[in-house]
């Protein structure tokens, strides 16, 4: 789960993590009270959205020469005249893909003189199961242009868990940095709360970027990107309710209300499949043989009839979707159950797109005989390959 940087800056602050006076507005009217409790005379007008390089940003409203979606005001007539040109426009960035985001939030936050920025960011690194911070000098630009130009400028540091951070960790930060004196002390009681954040609030991901030092010499965090487990989010109630249902997808909200882990691609042969790795699998064999994924889709070990009915609804909500690919290893979820669950499925929802199945594993023979006997124009498969094979083929006479 993602939220907003102005959510994501309260709650470091919380830990006392430094960050600029700020307030969130949702309208222009609340966008010029915000920057009046500020005290200028400079302020920024950042745009809300669940995305990255919102400066850089266009919106598809405001034609090609119009600002992107942060823009600094030195008046309250140019905080409204800001505000007034983001609210209800759709800003288009490079995360956001063709499409954008409609911008329905604003921050106003105080201005800051800048003497240098960096960058610096908590992730799980998963080949050693640690928490790792990623640490580098070029802040404020594109840290996946930094990795892929100029990998030299970013070094990646790993906590134990049975340490914790550690002092040392705070003066490798600082030296990362290139920091000394009261900086250095200064960064690396930033990092040590930061880490602290991350286990608090069961994070995923924690971005800081940039981490800017003022003039002033102050430390301070300018943008902040944070995204949770969404399977702790049963122990933290209150952030969960920070959570922005209009920057999801639609068929992934949906999808949740019924425990199914999906996400929407750009291809059109839906998928269902049990299992993260098979899903995976699955969405790979369809690219190899010259189509694409409309979906990556676990009904995971133990999918009632009822859930597979809502896994084709979901499914098939999406236009681009031209066939479904149905693969399925029966384990604990038994081959008759799940086929079943899919005559089922495919009469409830009046099924009009190709329908390719592929069953193995547990009372599998049962599964196949019921899918046979349905009456319904179900394609049966035997393996996976061959699964991929038929349903792109018949994706491919409907098109």
């Amino acid at each position: 789960m993602n939220i907003h940087e102005y959510q994501a800056k309260e709650l470091l602050a919380t830990f006392g993590i430094p960050v600029p006076a700020g307030h969130a507005a949702m309208s222009a009217d609340e966008a010029v009270a915000a920057a009046q409790q500020l005290p200028g005379p400079l302020w920024v007008v950042k745009a809300q959205i669940h995305a990255g390089g919102r400066g850089k940003g266009k919106f598809k409203e405001l034609g090609p020469d119009a600002k992107g979606g942060v823009r600094l005001a030195r008046s309250i007539d140019e905080v409204r005249a800001a505000a007034e040109d983001m609210l209800g426009n759709t800003l288009v960035t490079a995360q956001t893909g063709p499409e954008g985001k409609q911008v329905q939030r604003l921050y106003i936050t105080d201005g800051v003189d800048i003497a240098q920025e960096y960058y610096l960011a908590l992730l799980v690194d998963r080949d050693s199961g640690r928490i790792a911070m990623v640490v580098s000098t070029e802040g404020g630009m594109d840290i996946e242009a930094v990795a892929h130009d100029t990998p030299e400028k970013i070094e990646t540091l790993t906590i134990d868990p049975a340490t914790g951070f550690m002092p040392h960790h705070g003066r490798a930060v600082a030296a990362a940095l290139g920091l000394s004196g009261d900086l250095a002390k200064q960064a690396g009681q930033v990092a040590a709360k930061l880490y602290d954040a991350f286990l608090g609030t069961d994070a995923s991901q924690i971005e800081i970027n940039p981490l800017a030092v003022t003039d002033g010499g102050e430390l301070l965090v300018l943008d902040a990107k944070v995204g949770f487990d969404s399977n702790a989010m049963f122990r933290h109630q209150d952030l969960a309710a920070l959570r922005d249902l209009s920057e999801e997808d639609p068929m992934e909200i949906e999808a949740s209300k019924h425990d199914l882990a999906y996400i929407k691609l750009d291809g059109d042969i839906g998928c269902m499949v049990n299992g993260a790795g098979l899903a995976m699998a699955t969405m790979d064999i369809i690219k190899l043989n010259g189509a694409f994924p409309a979906n990556f889709l676990d009904v995971g070990g133990g999918a009632s009839k009822e859930k597979v009915t809502a896994a084709f609804k979901i499914i098939l909500a999406d236009a681009a979707v031209k066939g479904i690919l149905v693969n399925i290893f029966g384990g604990i979820m038994k081959c008759d159950i799940i086929a079943d669950g899919i005559v089922a499925a495919a009469r409830e929802v009046d099924l009009k797109v190709p329908l390719v199945v592929r069953l193995e594993g547990t009372n599998v023979a049962e599964g196949k005989a019921i899918l046979a006997n349905s009456g319904l124009p179900i394609v049966a498969a035997n393996d996976l390959g061959d699964a991929a094979r038929k349903i792109v083929a018949e994706v491919k006479q409907v098109a």
